[in-house]
């Protein structure tokens, strides 16, 4: 996907993920959209820095890059969802695009999903929406994973 798109994508789960960590809409709700929304869309935009060097969708679209990521705040204690923006970028060039990510880089071959558009497509961005759909419903489904296990056990009955 191209910048337009992830900037999208990023700050859609902004947006998003204020509401399923504080889903009341008030002050807090917005003070989370915020906090959450910085270090989102600055991780969703680094992955494409490798286009000015290195390997495009190698040099920094692999694990150990997401794994440095993810610990960073605990290392340095801050932009500590730096790391969802950089999985997210992940996931949008992974499902939204036909080409894969050397994700063991420097093993250079691609994985990807047998789905996908072109980058150029015109239908970039509905699969972009589609993504970040399904983004947040895993968001969602994992913050607010006993919510889940609680209304199924009472579907059945128990």
């Amino acid at each position: 996907m191209n910048r337009k798109e992830h900037v999208l994508n990023a700050a859609l789960l902004a947006i998003g993920l204020g509401y399923v960590l504080h889903p009341s809409g008030d002050t807090v709700t917005f003070y989370t959209i915020i906090e959450v929304g910085v270090p989102v869309i600055l991780g969703a935009l680094f992955p494409d820095v490798d286009t000015a060097f290195g390997k495009h969708r190698k040099t920094l679209h692999n694990l150990p890059v997401l794994g440095l990521f993810y610990v960073f705040p605990m290392v340095f204690g801050n932009l500590e969802y730096v790391w969802v923006g950089v999985l997210t970028h992940y996931v949008l060039d992974m499902l939204g695009s036909k080409r894969g990510l050397a994700w063991f880089y420097p093993y250079e071959k691609e994985f990807g999903a047998p789905f996908g558009v072109a980058v150029s497509s015109n239908h970039a961005t509905s699969v972009t929406l589609l993504v970040t759909t399904f983004e947040l419903v895993v968001a969602a489904l994992l913050v607010h994973h006993q919510l889940v296990v609680d209304a199924g056990l009472t579907a059945v009955g128990m």
